[in-house]
């Protein structure tokens, strides 16, 4: 498979290699497949059994005639067969209604489903494309896709509700809207081929708008909501002249003998096919999780039974696709052929759990795997992917380039005035999780021997202040007898370390300029002034090699300043509003919730009992339960 892999996807314009091309080059067997969003839930294993049972006749002889064929299909769904059109599948509704029914012009958001671009304007039509912005998820704004329908004059306006392959997804209330803005068209075509998946409202179709309006036809597709392409099957809704002019076109026997047959077993199997749906919702959210996690990786709100996902800086879709199919035999669908795309982007369809383990494994191993191989490129020397940086890079991705870069946004942040740094050892911060921030510098004493580091949490000296010999080391007080024992001196520094002399000299000698006392009470001064400056400094003071007098001493004492109280340190300013998790104002990490996911800006709705037979009329597309 790997050395046919390029050749494959080269040989096809807007598609990936159909899963028989993929088969015959794989000894007959094909990939998991995250491309096709069919649905992987239905049919049942007993619907394929019965389908198997009865291949000889399903493909001996011809099927019935579409009409009558779509006559069950209507009986199950409950609409009038003279507003319905069956096609052997949506592509051949789209081809007839560009026939029939567009005469100039098409306006159309991309990116979309290439077949709303590509068949218009192979008939010579204009397609204005109206451009879905990446920097707002690619959502899409109905006034702002109708003042550019008014400004270019487009006739006919296509909306596809979820979008093909972002997911985005428009209420009810807004698309009924835009059909009302634009009564004066020719034609409005909502495509809701996978709007059975979503769940942002229990009954967001419209087709029982489209059977009252002149110029609206909804699109429907049976092939993605129950999980078979190859039967290729879809129908439309519209008023009756409008779905009569349609249906006159299409030949006698448009419908095939499987479609047939699924479709008269329907009635059978509604309660396992509504099953399915909620199956699908649900994987979707477990799926947008784990993608989520993968560093560097966008995942965009989806309605959809797919996620469109955006690459990690530095990988190229292309190479990401053929590696995932030839090393870990995964199909994704790489959107760089897609108008309004590029090749960064992919669209994942939703499987089950198993399956999404093997392709964020997969993902994992091309994308970050052996940095030398590795489709995401190492940062820079000292950085690299890691899961503390994943809400970073998405969040720098929703930018779209339009905003400021996150270094920028933090030079330009107004700086805080230092806090006033104490000698010791600097508290340990914890770590923010931004790439490219480092903490600040220790103080110079934090990174001194232990033994040499001052008292903690005491501010350094006045430079005014004149530094006091160890007492032990003052010229003849060693040699004083009782020194030891006198109250407080015990305690100073260099006292235990005294050695007494073995002869001792007189007081007088030691100090000459003294003031005419006693030894007792001059040592009594002395140690009282060494204990006050002890006091004051709470620090080990090391010795000079000469003591000054005791004259000049008294004298430096009464020049000195009373002494003032330690400063505070600085307090921390107070976080800022809007603080998130990056430490930045105002920027938060803005990870997928399942609201987001789901389109959903309120509470989940509370469940409903679960159908027993296929959805009622009033609800036929959509019961949430």
């Amino acid at each position: 498979m790997a050395d046919n892999v390029a050749s494959l996807f080269r040989g096809t314009a807007a598609h990936s290699p159909s899963m028989a091309a993929l088969a015959r080059e794989s000894d007959g067997v094909g990939p998991i497949d995250f491309c096709i969003p069919c649905n992987p839930y239905f049919p049942t294993p007993g619907m394929f059994d019965e389908l198997a049972g009865r291949l000889r006749e399903i493909i001996t002889y011809y099927p019935s005639s579409a009409d009558t064929i779509t006559a069950e299909l209507c009986a199950l769904l409950q609409l009038p067969p003279s507003c319905v059109a069956m096609g052997n599948g949506s592509t051949e509704l789209i081809t007839w209604i560009d026939h029939l029914l567009v005469r100039e012009s098409l306006a159309i958001p991309v990116p979309t489903f290439g077949r709303w671009t590509d068949q218009p304007m192979e008939t010579g039509k204009r397609v204005d494309m109206f451009p879905l912005m990446e920097s707002n998820g690619f959502a899409l704004d109905p006034a702002q896709y109708i003042e550019f329908i008014r400004a270019r004059g487009t006739r006919v306006a296509v909306i596809c509700n979820p979008n093909n392959p972002d997911g985005g997804f428009l209420s009810r209330r807004a698309v009924v809207n835009f059909m009302d803005q634009l009564q004066d068209l020719d034609l409005i075509i909502i495509d809701e081929s996978f709007l059975e998946f979503a769940d942002a409202e229990s009954d967001p179709s419209v087709v029982e708008e489209a059977v009252l309006r002149p110029n609206v036809i909804v699109l429907r597709s049976l092939g993605k909501n129950f999980g078979l392409h190859g039967i290729r099957f879809g129908y439309l809704v519209a008023n009756p002249a409008l779905a009569g002019k349609i249906r006159s076109m299409l030949p006698k026997w448009n419908l095939n003998s499987f479609a047939e047959t699924v479709v008269f077993m329907l009635k059978e199997h509604g309660a396992e096919y509504m099953e399915s749906l909620h199956l699908v919702r649900r994987d979707r959210l477990d799926m947008a999780r784990q993608l989520s996690a993968l560093p560097g990786l966008t995942v965009y709100p989806s309605q959809g039974n797919f996620l469109f996902v955006r690459l990690p800086v530095g990988a190229e879709g292309t190479v990401v696709r053929d590696r995932l199919l030839s090393e870990h035999r995964i199909l994704v669908r790489e959107c760089g052929n897609k108008i309004g795309s590029s090749s960064r982007f992919l669209r994942l369809v939703v499987r089950p759990e198993t399956d999404v383990r093997r392709l964020v494994s997969g993902m994992e191993q091309v994308l970050y795997g052996s940095r030398r191989g590795a489709a995401v490129p190492e940062l820079g020397t000292g950085t690299s992917y890691s899961s503390g940086t994943a809400a970073v890079d998405r969040l720098i991705s929703e930018t779209n380039g339009v905003g400021m870069p996150l270094a920028a946004q933090a030079a330009a942040m107004p700086s805080l005035p230092p806090a006033q740094t104490w000698p010791g050892p600097a508290p340990a911060q914890a770590p923010t999780g931004m790439p490219g921030l480092v903490p600040a510098p220790a103080p110079a004493a934090a990174m001194m021997p232990p033994q040499q580091q001052p008292a903690a949490r005491m501010p350094a000296p006045a430079p005014q202040q004149q530094p006091m010999p160890a007492v032990a080391q003052m010229p003849g007080v060693a040699q004083m007898p009782g020194i030891a024992q006198m109250p407080g001196v015990a305690q100073m520094p260099g006292v235990a370390q005294m050695q007494p002399a073995p002869q001792m000299q007189p007081a007088a000698q030691m100090m000459p300029q003294a003031p005419q006392m006693s030894a007792v009470a001059q040592m009594a001064q002395m140690a009282q002034a060494a204990q006050a400056q002890a006091q004051r400094q709470q620090a080990p003071i090391p010795a000079v090699a000469q003591a000054p007098s005791p004259a000049a001493q008294a004298q430096a004492r009464s020049m000195q300043p009373p002494p003032q109280a330690p400063a505070m340190p600085a307090m921390a300013p107070a976080p800022a509003a809007g603080l998130g998790q990056t430490g930045m104002p105002g920027l938060r990490n803005r990870g997928l919730t399942a609201a987001q996911v789901r389109g959903r800006t309120e509470p989940e709705p509370t469940p409903a009992p679960q159908p027993t037979g296929w959805p009622a009329a009033g609800a036929m597309y959509n019961q949430v339960g």
